[in-house]
């Protein structure tokens, strides 16, 4: 108790004495890779392939390929501004690319074909008006097919495997070489820089709109949260912002590793790549516990951080037992980066979210925007001004109405802290479906199900399972007629296969004469969970 009480103090005259400096102009390539590149030894990447062929690379490498693809914007005439579409797996060339648009003043679309379908990628091509998008073979006969919907792309550039590149399509590593580097575009740090993509309850995904602010925060994440110090080894198999911003913001080595997830292979990967910082969703934590951790040996391995959903205790207590690590759990969103975590060097509180960070005003407030006592149940919130905070849901004023509350942002979670200010989480205010760390949408599914001619109705909620956190659950309500029987969900999930939203096939379904409603027709998703 001793040592948590100092720990706590510590923290606190922490966050008391904590001032932000953020500098007028920023540029993550300039400020931060090439600042390292000074040293052309300095790793900045490990890479496996598929194949399992491992590349090293350093930061000298990587600035020269981020400034020549800053350059090859250039000459293809990318403005200031216009926006990329990264459509890259967890490869080299994402880094190169993100980091090489955001050099050149250009903003970054970080999307991943391995969630989305044609739809997804056509609506977030056509909403955000992208002008280039730099994608892998697999993509390009999906992305050839639509090119007459989304009229404002002028570029496709590859990412080939030493093949040459289908006709219409710029070879990505041939043109890299042949283009001259740029220092790049000076960008303020209040400049757009970033556009994620996040579902939400009803209609399309939300783009969320970061400026350069939010590159600048990543060094707070990666030294505060993470633990990574300066010549670490750090492997994220999950989220945009730990691929590169937190890390290299401390000249970290990033381990990419481009594969599909395996239990098995993925403890392997753990004792031959020797990571120092490890970080993943929960529910590989989840399934590498289940697989069987006895034996693994991971002497190098000092800190491990979980991600993207709550982490189950009892989970947190098998590997600590096994690897000698505790998961230190952490909350934040694509909105706002990390907001509040169990933090490096401070006694970790099972099962909580962990502490605010330093630098941010976080509170849990009632329907008038006032601050609630400990132990009390209410909406996460965060105090403008919050630097790391998303700009606005871009082309969506109502929905950047929504999440403010006078001078709160509304994170769109309920939760509580206790007396010592540790925060617990208790669920989404919304009806967003974390699944394996995916947000789904309920709309997404919904309309989906609505399209089949049997379905008059249908609502999608989320039910506990012990491997995802959460799978989805379809309440339907069929036309007079119709037979709910296994033809019946089989011919519902083949249209997600169809589409190519299998990530979004409900789990279960039950067959309901009708929807709980509120007066004004909507449906009361809180009832049907409670149903589920």
């Amino acid at each position: 108790m001793q040592r948590l009480d100092a720990a706590l103090e510590d923290y606190r005259k922490r966050r008391e004495e904590f001032v932000w400096h953020v500098p007028p102009a920023f540029n993550f390539a300039r400020d931060v890779v090439d600042r390292f590149a000074i040293d052309p030894t300095r790793p900045a990447a490990l890479y496996r392939d598929a194949a399992g062929n491992e590349s090293r690379f350093t930061f000298g490498q990587m600035s020269g390929w981020i400034h020549q693809f800053a350059g090859l914007l250039e000459a293809l005439e990318v403005a200031r501004g216009e926006r990329v579409i990264v459509l890259l797996p967890r490869i080299p060339e994402w880094q190169i690319a993100t980091v090489g648009t955001l050099a050149s003043g250009a903003v970054a679309v970080p999307t991943s074909m391995a969630v989305l379908s044609p739809r997804d990628i056509q609506h977030r091509v056509n909403h955000s008006q992208a002008v280039m998008v730099v994608a892998t073979p697999d993509a390009v006969p999906m992305l050839d097919q639509l090119r007459g919907e989304m009229p404002s792309l002028k570029h496709y550039l590859v990412v080939t495997d030493g093949k040459a590149a289908p006709p219409g399509w710029i070879d990505f590593n041939q043109a890299l070489v042949a283009a001259s580097p740029s220092l790049g575009r000076d960008t303020l740090t209040t400049d757009p820089a970033l556009v994620f993509y996040t579902s939400g309850t009803t209609g399309k995904p939300k783009a969320v709109l970061h400026n350069h602010t939010y590159t600048y925060t990543g060094t707070r994440q990666a030294s505060i949260w993470h633990g990574i110090r300066p010549d670490d080894r750090f492997w994220p198999t999950t989220g945009w912002a730990k691929a590169a911003f937190g890390p290299w913001s401390v000249g970290a080595e990033i381990v990419i590793v481009n594969c599909a997830f395996n239990p098995a292979e993925e403890l392997a990967l753990l004792e031959s790549l020797a990571p120092n910082v490890f970080c993943a969703p929960p529910t590989q934590y989840r399934l590498m516990a289940k697989h069987g951790l006895d034996g693994i040996e991971l002497p190098k391995l000092r800190q491990c951080v979980a991600a993207g959903e709550p982490l189950n205790p009892e989970i947190i207590r098998a590997w600590k037992a096994a690897t000698g690590v505790t998961i230190r759990d952490g909350y934040g969103q694509s909105e706002a980066g990390l907001l509040i975590a169990n933090l490096a060097g401070l006694p970790e509180r099972t099962g909580s979210m962990g502490l605010p960070l330093p630098g941010y005003h976080i509170a849990v407030i009632d329907e008038a925007g006032a601050e609630l006592e400990p132990n009390t149940v209410g909406e996460l919130a965060v105090k403008y001004p919050a630097p790391g905070l998303f700009m606005e849901y871009w082309k969506n004023p109502e929905a950047t109405a929504r999440c403010k509350r006078g001078d709160w942002y509304l994170t769109g979670d309920r939760g509580s802290y206790d007396e010592e200010g540790f925060y617990w989480f208790v669920g989404r205010s919304d009806d967003v479906i974390i699944s394996g760390s995916l947000r789904i949408g309920p709309f997404e599914v919904e309309s989906l199900l609505v399209e089949h001619p049997s379905v008059v109705e249908a609502a999608a909620v989320a039910y506990p399972d012990d491997d995802l956190g959460h799978v989805i659950k379809a309440f339907v309500v069929l036309r007079p007629g119709a037979k709910a029987d296994e033809a019946l969900i089989a011919s519902l999930r083949s249209r997600f296969a169809q589409t190519g939203d299998e990530h979004k096939m409900p789990a279960l379904f039950e067959f309901v004469s009708d929807l709980p409603k509120t007066p004004t027709g909507k449906v009361k998703r809180a009832e049907l969970r409670a149903l589920a």
